[in-house]
């Protein structure tokens, strides 16, 4: 069983490997960075030289089996720490190369640069067994993604920088010795980054009984679906990465005649576009996963490389402005996307291979990585000889080479739609969380509630994603529904209820709420499965329904109406009836309204019976009945307006009467001729609407409009509302309720205008 760091331990943990990185990109970019192509190049290399000490960054993957044997006597950190000081040790030869060259012998010196770029590769090849298991051992938890892009961001703030700091020093015509007081400065950063990395804690190891040999290893990668995808994508990626990255030097150099300096300036833009794509990376891993990134990276560094393929030669003939912007883009680009890919791969991958198989599914990745950009490097390099050899101009020579990148480009991306997500967004779901101002707010609120400790600003924060609504908050707020503190449960499931929907774990999460916390927030979860139409929740909402606490109660019987729970709606009646809890009441007419019932207005009426109803009790009765009628969107404007000033109910009613008839009368005259004797009936029912009104407004007698609802033309209205406002009309104790009557007077108005909409068809 693996055993794992405590908080504390693997925060001070982070803070060791990230003081560790610093020094080892300082070691890199001052040794075998781009500073070794420019001194090779100083050197008068050839294509196919510089395309052989880029191969040996690779061929160093190969020499991982033998550190993996000495993981046997050796402890990992250990392997690690003496390989990282050893290979920076190995690079002493090339301080002595200005000498060499001074005494004319640059062949000699030419072999010792190979010689010291090998050892630094091969030494580093055997140290890198334990980069995997450091890596995976100390990005544990959560935030995996995120923490391992901020490794990537600390190698790309530090290559930033040292790219500017080499510009300044090389200048235009550098003497050769100040490239050895460069890699001297990386020597020494180096010994001090491998000194650095005895104090990591020791990663987890396999048990002898478990350990599996690496071919069966090997067997088991290719013959699992999603493994080898991976590993054939991972191919292409690294080949297409490490040669575009790599002779992008030489094509600054050769094709645009740039000096040493400038092209180290143009690597400050290089280092500018990882830092970024690794912000961005960072900021985005953890909440929409790492297959989408992957594929937006590779794109981008297809975007990159096709400038190279289509631009005009004379843009090459002079030095210029626009030449100088197109490089600078040129670097920013091919680094935000080949080297972001890189970086986002590695996160996939250890994502999709077990811990226990991290070792050697290392070793094989690496492996991929060094046969890729080894052969891809040696051979773009061959290629480009044989090309100039055959009198092809060196800018044809390299719009032919970047020609076939682009091809092998558009392979792996239409390999990568086929990866496995490993829970990431669909990659349309990506791109609108990306281009979304709401999700990418969303997700800031998260960052800062993840990293704030006090409980005010937590409530903050979740009053802010309140207003911010977003998918990908959803798993921080069920986190944070579990707080010890009342308020910020309440202000998590606020946030929750915001959402446009809720996945299997919030609903579960939701149920479990309403059962353990009654009193508390158990309401507010009711409330959201039902606004969610969380049907699996019903068998629990009927139990609550009658529950002690009768906000649980009320939401519960609201949230079973919106579920349109008929089966249970006779039940909810009887709690009505029963219930002298003014709120309970007036949260079960809500449902009533919702349920939109006609065997409910019985029971609405009751309630107007009992003694002495609230007045806030008889308006939710009434917009309940309007609900039922259909009319309430249309009848709530006016029975504002009657609250406003209720001597007015009379002069509303009798409008509301008169206005309906006149609707009737302008459309009988239309087609009365046409249709006279199908309408004589119909036409003396209408006419009488008007008078009915009058009496039971002005008279309280409500004989003839109880007759004129009785009597309407069947498939009008349901059976049961003309039943029961026929009877309500006849009841004096209902009469005194103006607001009832004014209801009524409205309802029947609609029907009249519903009526006539008939006849007119």
């Amino acid at each position: 069983m693996a055993v794992t760091l405590s908080p504390y331990h693997l925060g001070k943990a982070r803070e060791l490997y990230n003081i560790f990185n610093v020094f080892n990109a300082l070691s890199w970019s001052f040794l075998v960075g781009n500073i070794i192509t420019l001194f090779a190049m100083r050197l008068h290399a050839s294509s196919t030289y510089i395309g052989l000490i880029n191969a040996l960054l690779y061929v160093s993957f190969f020499f991982m089996p033998l550190g993996k044997l000495l993981t046997r006597r050796f402890r990992i950190t250990r392997i690690f720490s003496l390989a990282w000081i050893g290979r920076a040790l190995g690079m002493i030869p090339l301080l002595f190369v200005p000498y060499m060259v001074s005494r004319g012998d640059t062949d000699l010196a030419m072999k010792v640069v190979l010689l010291g770029v090998a050892l630094f590769h091969i030494i580093r090849g055997i140290g890198m067994i334990g980069n995997n298991p450091v890596l995976s051992y100390l990005s544990s938890g959560p935030d995996r993604g995120s923490y391992m892009t901020q490794i990537q961001i600390i190698n790309s703030a530090v290559g930033m920088f040292c790219g500017f700091f080499i510009a300044l020093i090389l200048g235009r015509d550098p003497p050769l010795y100040l490239y050895t007081i460069i890699m001297a400065i990386g020597v020494v950063c180096g010994v001090f980054s491998g000194i650095l990395m005895k104090k990591i804690p020791e990663p987890p190891v396999e048990e002898p009984g478990k350990q599996v040999k690496f071919f069966k290893i090997l067997q088991e990668a290719f013959s699992t679906d999603s493994l080898r995808q991976f590993i054939v994508i991972l191919f292409l990626v690294a080949l297409v990465s490490g040669v575009s990255r790599a002779f992008i030097i030489v094509y600054s150099r050769e094709v645009f005649s740039q000096s040493d300096g400038m092209v180290s300036l143009y690597s400050v833009f290089g280092g500018l576009g990882v830092l970024l794509i690794g912000m961005l990376i960072k900021f985005l891993v953890d909440r929409i996963g790492a297959k989408p990134i992957f594929i937006v990276c590779v794109f981008t560094g297809l975007l990159g490389i096709l400038p190279i393929v289509v631009i005009p030669t004379k843009l090459t003939e002079n030095f210029s402005a626009v030449m100088v912007l197109f490089l600078s883009c040129l670097f920013f680009i091919l680094n935000f996307g080949f080297l972001g890919s890189e970086g986002i791969a590695q996160t996939y991958f250890l994502a999709l291979v077990p811990m226990e198989l991290m070792l050697d599914m290392g070793i094989l990745y690496f492996l991929v990585f060094g046969i890729s950009g080894a052969g891809g490097s040696f051979l773009a390099g061959v290629l480009l000889d044989l090309l100039v050899d055959f009198n092809v101009p060196l800018i044809s020579a390299f719009k032919i080479l970047y020609g076939i990148l682009i091809i092998l480009t558009i392979a792996a991306l239409s390999l990568q739609r086929k990866l496995v997500p490993l829970g990431a967004l669909p990659f349309r779901g990506a791109l609108e969380v990306i281009f979304s101002f709401r999700d990418l707010r969303a997700i800031t609120l998260l960052d800062r509630l993840n990293k704030t400790r006090d409980s005010h600003e937590e409530e903050a924060l979740l009053e802010a994603l309140h207003s911010t609504p977003s998918k990908l908050a959803l798993k921080g707020l069920l986190t944070r529904a579990k707080s010890p503190r009342l308020s910020i449960r309440m202000e998590s499931l606020r946030a929750m209820e915001a959402l446009n929907a809720l996945d299997e774990n919030a609903e579960k999460a939701l149920v479990e709420d309403i059962i353990a916390h009654p009193f508390t927030t158990a309401y507010i979860s009711a409330r959201i499965l039902g606004n969610h139409r969380v049907y699996s929740a019903i068998p629990v909402l009927r139990e609550l329904a009658s529950s002690e606490d009768y906000m649980l109660a009320g939401e519960a019987i609201i949230a079973l109406a919106k579920l349109n729970d008929e089966a249970f709606r006779p039940q909810i009646e009887e709690i009505i009836r029963n219930t002298q809890n003014p709120r309970l009441k007036i949260m079960g007419v809500g449902a009533f309204g919702i349920y939109r019932s006609p065997h409910s207005l019985s029971v609405l009426v009751d309630i107007l019976r009992a003694a002495n109803p609230p007045h806030y009790l008889r308006d939710e009765v009434v917009l309940a009945m309007a609900s039922i009628l259909d009319v309430q969107s249309q009848f709530y404007p006016l029975l504002v307006r009657f609250l406003e000033d209720e001597s007015l109910a009379p002069t509303l009613a009798m409008d509301e009467a008169e206005a309906a008839l006149e609707f009737y009368r302008t459309a009988h005259h239309s087609w009365f001729h046409r249709k006279k004797s199908a309408l004589t009936f119909s036409n003396a029912q209408a006419q009488a609407f008007l008078p009915g009104v009058g009496a039971f407004i002005k008279n309280s007698q409500g004989a003839d409009l109880s007759r004129w609802i009785l009597e309407l033309p069947d498939g009008l209205a349901h059976p049961i509302a003309q039943s029961v406002l026929a009877e309500v009309i006849l009841d004096d104790e209902l009469n005194k309720y103006e607001r009832l009557r004014l209801l009524i007077v409205h309802w029947g108005a609609h029907e009249l205008r519903v009526w006539t909409n008939k006849l007119r068809k």
